[in-house]
């Protein structure tokens, strides 16, 4: 896809690091852009655990885990912004007149929120809450045109999200399989194939 032909808004969408990019956070990384403008783009990388655990980090603000479901589920390190700070990406939830039913939530369009606020763990806390979702400290951003000339320079594909690679896929193979919606592999993009 040449830069020309890209859409302009990149929101619910994957960009797939090129195996080129080494980079020690985004080298091999997936994100998925919660939002993107011409003031710049917000996405969380869903392919980076870190050593936390849900359970821990429920403890860490004085809350219970009441979700058994959700007891081996890895937090995220969603990017290098606001690392001390929770972002909640799930299904989304909705109150009264189509509003989502948590105080800080951006809906994202394709079914998807991303929540800020305590009340989503809360909610999860007491065994209600969304029935998936996935949790990251931190989160990636972009300033205005920043993203579009990464893309320019070939640091990144871009594909349509899919939330199942998000919530259903395991994590060593959320890479490949983010890959495999462009129907390629790491490998047909490595600097180095056909070199052998």
């Amino acid at each position: 896809m040449s830069a020309d032909s890209a859409p302009t808004n990149l929101t619910n969408h994957f960009l797939i690091a090129m195996p080129a990019l080494s980079d020690e956070l985004f080298g091999r990384s997936v994100v998925f852009l919660c939002e993107h403008s011409d003031k710049g783009a917000l996405g969380l990388v869903i392919n980076k655990p870190s050593d936390i655990l849900l359970p821990r980090l429920f403890e860490k603000i004085d809350l219970s885990l009441g979700r058994e479901d959700l007891s081996d589920q890895p937090v995220f390190q969603g990017g290098p912004v606001q690392t001390e700070r929770g972002f909640v990406l799930h299904d989304a939830v909705e109150g009264g007149e189509g509003e989502s039913v948590y105080a800080s939530t951006l809906s994202i369009p394709g079914g998807l929120e991303m929540t800020t606020s305590k009340d989503v763990l809360e909610a999860i806390s007491s065994g209600a809450g969304p029935r998936r979702v996935f949790v990251t400290l931190g989160y990636a951003s972009w300033g205005q045109g920043q993203l579009e000339s990464e893309i320019t320079e070939n640091s990144w594909l871009t594909v349509e999200a899919d939330p199942d690679l998000i919530f259903d896929t395991p994590v060593a193979e959320r890479y490949e399989r983010a890959m495999a919606l462009l129907g390629l592999q790491p490998w047909m993009l490595s600097p180095d194939a056909g070199h052998g």
